[in-house]
């Protein structure tokens, strides 16, 4: 069964457990974040993303792009990735197509931290750093939207369609509005240099290691995020929606779900959505 949670006006849904699989979809914004495990479901979303290249992130790509094929879908999706992985990426799915002695069709768009990318419409995305081993990114998904200046938001309709379809140059102004954030496999300074995810709508964040198990110490020596490096952080949240996820498969999902609901504070809890299921075993 995949999971499912509701995150402001974002459906995120898919599959996710450290070190074994992580792929999530949200098809308001038609994205797949990372192709850890080749879902049937996802295979009509054009717009893929690479998180970095180890296995469980990245693993059934050639699976799910072969996918389109029996979905119907024969345009090439859009892979977007770490620029450093590109070519080990194609030359992968190069072997792939070599073994199943089929044609894969896709569209690599390597991208470099604060590189930004349109992708449909007003829906755009920036890649920024995150802190894991070997190149990785993580990536925020924003509208541009034009607005009218404030010193002339009292002008009659007809008036500011006028300007607007005369292209009357100081009159509009274009602004980025942040709609979802991604940042898995990271060390938790991913919030502080990339401080924007945290005004995003809605962020999906690692949260790896959630008790005494493992110390922060521990934690960071992984390379990944402790509940306690959030909880430490909760005033600095300022998103609608926080989905935190990539849990070790050390904790059964429904202790994943109390030791959060024991442990984090209850104006941070309320923004809280946890990406597990409610059995107690994990898919698999």
């Amino acid at each position: 069964m995949l999971t499912e949670v509701q995150a402001g006006p974002y459906t995120v849904r898919g599959i996710s457990v450290a070190g074994v699989y992580t792929s999530l979809q949200v098809p308001e914004l038609s994205v797949v974040l990372d192709a850890g495990v080749p879902l049937r479901s996802f295979a009509t979303t054009d717009h893929i993303f690479l998180s970095h290249g180890h296995s469980d992130h990245s693993s059934s790509l050639g699976s799910l792009l072969a996918l389109r094929g029996l979905m119907g879908r024969h345009s090439p999706a859009q892979v977007f990735l770490p620029a450093e992985i590109e070519s080990a990426v194609q030359e992968a799915l190069a072997s792939l197509s070599r073994l199943h002695r089929s044609v894969v069709t896709f569209e690599t768009i390597p991208m470099r931290p604060g590189e930004t990318r349109k992708m449909y419409r007003d829906i755009w995305v920036r890649a920024f750093r995150t802190h894991h081993a070997g190149p990785s990114l993580g990536y925020q998904f924003f509208r541009r939207i034009t607005k009218l200046k404030p010193e002339h938001q009292g002008l009659p309709g007809e008036e500011i369609a006028r300007l607007r379809r005369e292209g009357v140059p100081g009159v509009f102004e274009e602004q980025e509005r942040l709609e979802l954030a991604y940042a898995t496999d990271t060390l938790s300074r991913v919030l502080e240099t990339a401080p924007e995810i945290l005004e995003s709508r809605v962020l999906i964040l690692e949260c790896t290691y959630l008790d005494d198990k493992w110390t922060v110490e521990e934690t960071q020596e992984r390379l990944h995020t402790h509940l306690d490096e959030i909880i430490a952080r909760a005033d600095l949240f300022q998103n609608e929606a926080l989905v935190l996820m990539h849990f070790s498969q050390a904790y059964g999902p429904e202790r994943v779900h109390d030791i959060i609901r024991e442990r984090v504070p209850p104006a941070l809890l309320e923004r809280i959505r946890v990406f597990a299921p409610s059995s107690s075993q994990w898919f698999g």
